[in-house]
């Protein structure tokens, strides 16, 4: 069963894109529907995620398209990346997370590092010769980020790492991990200080691969740091700096997270369209009833309320607008909330056999359900919207 929609009732280039941005879109498009949907099912059963699909990411050009040309990026936008990462949501969602993953894990640099550690780090990023990660969450410290354990102790010459950290995205297969760590614990978030890890570093050992309900392929570790060295010049910024780099952060990914929820939802609502017009019930398709019809309409319109959301915090993020953290909270928790209900009524359109593995409806719903806990999850969107209110 597809879930394609034709091109001439597809509304999902509705906001302002440019030619090279709706290029973009098309051509992802049809590497995701000709590569990667074909595979959508296995990749998610089997929890690993194909070397080969990686490889053609990288030569497309999907890795590097955030990066800036300096660094041998694509000088994509954060809207460009948004319109790219919705299509491969639509067809397999743990592809989605590959180059998101990838950005989330670089921002830290981006948003910290110096020029010296940009050009040491991000060219190899950009190209997918290196993979990172990012190491905040911890086992007591999830939403508490200033309540991290982990500590990166000067020695005089190098910072020596202790702690651990947990749910860690592509910790097993990253050459670099971006790490805080308290470098003052007097002094709560403002002693946390930022890190690239070498991955490969002695003391840096890779723990339990967490075995989760949704996106199985996205591998989820704990990661542990026993006396590891980490030279002066792997700091990002001053010490002191790391939570507001964390921040920074997650404030320009969030609408990342959002847009996969757009994509998520999109594929489902397609798969649905599709089975209710092959499926007939009391001698018609149960497209024609009425009451099946409120429900899509209903859910087309909130996949197209989350996708104006998202793509507009893109663009304040983009612009340097104020309201940039604001934004992009509200395009997150909107948006993955949105993927939730949507792909919940997408199993009910499809009664029985949306609870069946070989439809993809139950993929999607498994994989909505993290959306709305990654990258902060949407009770703490809603207090960092309020916060931003309140100012």
């Amino acid at each position: 069963m597809g879930n394609q929609v034709s091109e001439e009732h597809d509304i999902r280039h509705s906001y302002s894109l440019t030619e090279e941005q709706e290029m973009i879109r098309q051509s992802v498009r049809r590497f995701a529907e000709e590569k990667v949907a074909p595979l959508a099912g296995e990749i998610e059963e089997s929890g690993h995620y194909p070397d080969e699909l990686i490889r053609m990411m990288n030569q497309q050009g999907i890795t590097g398209l955030p990066y800036d040309t300096a660094y041998n990026g694509g000088g994509g936008s954060l809207l460009t990346m948004c319109v790219a990462i919705e299509e491969l949501a639509k067809v397999c969602a743990n592809t989605a997370m590959v180059p998101t993953t990838q950005e989330l894990g670089a921002m830290p640099i981006v948003v910290g590092g110096n020029e010296e550690q940009k050009r040491r780090f991000l060219p190899q990023i950009a190209s997918g010769a290196a993979r990172v990660s990012f190491a905040l969450t911890e086992p007591d410290a999830g939403s508490d980020v200033a309540g991290m354990q982990t500590k990166a102790i000067f020695d005089g010459e190098n910072y020596i790492l202790n702690g651990s950290k947990r749910f860690i995205s592509y910790a097993d297969v990253a050459d670099l991990i971006c790490v805080f760590a308290k470098t003052d614990p007097s002094k709560g978030a403002k002693g946390v200080s930022a890190f690239v890890v070498d991955r490969h570093s002695p003391g840096v050992i890779i723990g339990k691969k967490e075995n989760k309900m949704g996106f199985r392929a996205l591998t989820s570790c704990e990661v542990y740091f026993e006396n590891v060295v980490i030279p002066v010049e792997n700091r990002l910024g001053n010490e002191g700096d790391g939570f507001k780099i964390a921040m920074k952060t997650l404030d320009k990914t969030r609408p990342l997270v959002g847009v996969i929820g757009v994509g998520l939802a999109q594929g489902a609502l397609d798969a649905a369209i599709a089975y209710t017009k092959d499926r007939k019930q009391f001698g018609k398709p149960i497209s024609q009833f009425q009451g099946l019809q409120w429900m899509m309409a209903d859910m087309a319109m909130q996949i197209e309320a989350a996708r104006q959301l998202v793509y507009k915090a893109a663009s304040v993020i983009d612009n340097g607008e104020p309201g940039g953290p604001l934004y992009g909270a509200m395009a997150k928790c909107f948006a993955t909330d949105t993927a939730m209900k949507v792909t919940t009524d997408a199993i009910q359109l499809l009664g029985g056999v949306g609870y069946m593995k070989e439809f993809p409806t139950e993929r999607y719903f498994r994989q909505a359900k993290l959306l709305q806990i990654v990258e902060g999850t949407n009770q703490i969107q809603r207090i960092v919207i309020s916060q931003q209110l309140l100012q």
